[in-house]
């Protein structure tokens, strides 16, 4: 009887390892990203032909099995002069298509070698390539939304108010589609350009030293929000120093104000760039009421 059981225990743990060797060669295949250009022949308003020169989209798609047809743009944070792309692209990115998700990770133009609107119009850019070809990674043109932490959240929200439906005329197929994303999610993003606000210094690095104070306010983004801005979630702490909670609180009235669904969680504890927050048990639950909110809107709908 030990010996049949000690058999079968044998067999149980070598199948065991076997199908999680498996699994991780699985995961391995899925999690390996393709990076393309965003403009194969060169950027417009390059200054040079530098990696900094070259915006990207470094893409991350799920299994079929998996994928419902979903996608993302993510734009890291670094407060427009570096980009967090471990923890606020790669970590996103992984997360996503765990969900099902097709995710791009934004490589998008930074200061002080450029300054607005360089950082938007690679965003824009963004959008229209994953929806010009939507059919090729097996996404559904109307379920592509953007996803943006901290001056990468204020990135995502410019889109998201400042989108246009593309140039029907123009000789690239990309620049024919609108760059209008279908949801946002924007997590402690720096979204109102407001003196009290934008403490991250946000102003100098899209603008530099001597900024136009009509351009600040039509980026300030809880003034720009309108009946065709996308549905958003948002999440925030009270012990965010660097981007107050108001940002994101702001934003969401303004939603409120014109009808557009939205959904928001602050949370008490927190230091800003938490990203998924792995590590804390509280914050760590974002992730998992965005899906939940995802799902109910229908954005993980197979189709």
């Amino acid at each position: 009887m030990r010996r049949g059981l000690g058999a079968a225990l044998a067999l149980y743990l070598a199948l065991s390892v076997s199908c999680g060797l498996c699994a991780a060669a699985q995961e391995e295949v899925v999690t390996s990203p393709i990076i393309e250009s965003l403009w194969p022949s060169g950027a417009p308003s390059a200054v040079g032909n530098e990696p900094a020169d070259k915006p990207s989209l470094t893409i991350y798609l799920p299994p079929e099995s998996k994928a419902n047809g979903a996608a993302a743009v993510i734009c890291p944070g670094g407060g427009y002069r570096h980009l967090a792309f471990d923890h606020e692209g790669h970590q996103v990115a992984r997360w996503l298509i765990s969900e099902g998700i097709a995710a791009f990770i934004l490589k998008y133009r930074l200061a002080p070698r450029y300054r607005h609107p360089v950082p938007l119009q690679d965003a824009k850019r963004a959008v229209r390539t994953v929806r010009a070809r939507a059919r090729e990674w097996k996404i559904d043109a109307n379920r592509i939304g953007i996803l943006g932490f901290s001056a990468g959240g204020h990135l995502a929200c410019t889109v998201g108010t400042h989108f246009d439906k593309g140039k029907p005329d123009a000789e690239d197929p990309i620049e024919r589609v609108s760059c209008r994303p279908d949801f946002m999610v924007l997590i402690y993003g720096g979204l109102s350009l407001k003196p009290e606000y934008a403490r991250w210094g946000a102003h100098e690095a899209l603008f530099g030293d001597k900024p136009d104070l009509k351009l600040v306010e039509t980026l300030s983004n809880e003034t720009q929000v309108t009946d065709q801005t996308p549905p958003t979630f948002l999440a925030h702490t009270s012990e965010d120093e660097p981007v107050p909670a108001e940002n994101s609180v702001l934003f969401y009235l303004a939603l409120r104000k014109a009808g557009i669904p939205a959904e928001m969680h602050v949370y008490e504890k927190g230091k800003h760039g938490f990203g998924l927050a792995p590590d804390d048990p509280v914050l760590s639950t974002w992730p998992r009421l965005c899906i939940a909110w995802m799902r109910a809107r229908g954005v993980l709908e197979k189709k």
